[in-house]
């Protein structure tokens, strides 16, 4: 797999998103598209080409869980690699994303001082 450097990130609510992406950008140095629904991620993800999605669980209108299903049938969609961040974290909850085919799930609240190395482990 390549370097993780440019992460498509999926998430409604704004004020976890400021946290996440000045983590992301600021200690991780990654290249992070933010979209604030899973429409808007489905739209951005041929034009950004991600090495990773990032994606929340729970949103109105499209939920994580169908975009990724959207994801999965665009030109590079099919093998991309996903973790999704969910408060949602019961084991029957975390397994049926893993069934989808994600790398792990990040659960909510997160520690944002070791999100970067989370995400490279299960990146990696």
């Amino acid at each position: 797999m390549p370097q993780l450097k440019k992460i498509l990130y999926v998430e409604d609510d704004e004020s976890i998103a400021e946290v996440v992406m000045m983590t992301l950008e600021d200690f991780g140095d990654f290249q992070v598209q933010h979209c604030p629904s899973g429409q808007e991620a489905v739209d951005a993800f041929s034009v950004f080409k991600p090495d990773l999605v990032l994606l929340d669980v729970m949103m109105p209108g499209m939920d994580g869980p169908t975009a990724l299903q959207h994801i999965r049938k665009l030109p590079g969609g099919s093998s991309i690699p996903v973790i999704f961040m969910t408060a949602k974290a019961q084991v029957h909850q975390q397994q049926e994303y893993l069934d989808l085919g994600a790398l792990g799930v990040i659960v909510k609240p997160f520690d944002p001082t070791t999100l970067c190395d989370q995400l490279r482990q299960l990146y990696a």
